[in-house]
């Protein structure tokens, strides 16, 4: 089963990064966490944006909103040539949002999309609140988890078979980052375990 795991997307939420380098940690301290998994981690998406401290790249685009639309931006066109060569069977992008009154997520792809999405809330809920909003970024919110999107992320190609299923896994940027990074850490272990429940369900009908 292979995972794209991306964060820093925007310069300045590093908190997704180093939740990244943390379960990296935990994978190589307990490797059966990752049991069937082929990991490929993308911790710093954003590099000259994280070096200024803003949202946006240098070069003044917020790159969460240039991909699969024609973007001449290296940083697109290197992720959107891993997307099309890895074929990921998930794709997980963490972000921040100092606006939040909880973790949420956007989910697209596979119907399965929410239902690994929920775990990943109520794991994250042991160190942040989930987001209780029934309107978020100008999305209606069911409990945290909201089914429509911005154009232009982060995603997978158009057309993929199997598509894979696609989740952005969002912290609130008010609360201290360890928390955050504790919180995006145990959301993407509740997806891994709930996603190889799945798979391993559906190898045994």
């Amino acid at each position: 089963m292979r995972l794209g795991l991306f964060a820093v997307i925007h310069g300045d939420e590093p908190e997704g990064g180093l939740a990244l380098a943390r379960l990296a940690g935990a994978l190589t301290a307990r490797p059966a966490l990752a049991t069937g998994y082929e990991l490929t981690f993308y911790p710093l998406c954003n590099p000259t944006g994280l070096e200024d401290g803003t949202r946006f790249s240098r070069s003044g685009k917020d790159l969460n909103r240039e991909f699969w639309i024609g973007s001449a931006l290296p940083e697109v066109r290197l992720i959107e040539r891993e997307l099309l060569t890895h074929r990921f069977d998930g794709l997980v992008a963490l972000h921040t949002d100092d606006t939040a009154d909880g973790a949420y997520g956007f989910v697209r792809g596979k119907v399965l999309s929410a239902a690994l999405l929920e775990p990943a809330l109520a794991a994250a809920s042991r160190y942040v609140p989930r987001s209780q909003s029934s309107r978020i970024d100008g999305f209606e919110a069911e409990r945290g988890i909201i089914y429509r999107g911005y154009e232009g992320i982060l995603s997978a190609a158009s057309g993929l078979r199997p598509e894979p299923f696609e989740i952005v896994f969002e912290t609130p940027g008010t609360l201290d980052r360890v928390r955050q990074i504790q919180a995006a850490e145990a959301a993407l272990l509740a997806i891994m375990e709930r996603f190889r429940e799945f798979i391993a369900f559906a190898n045994g009908i």
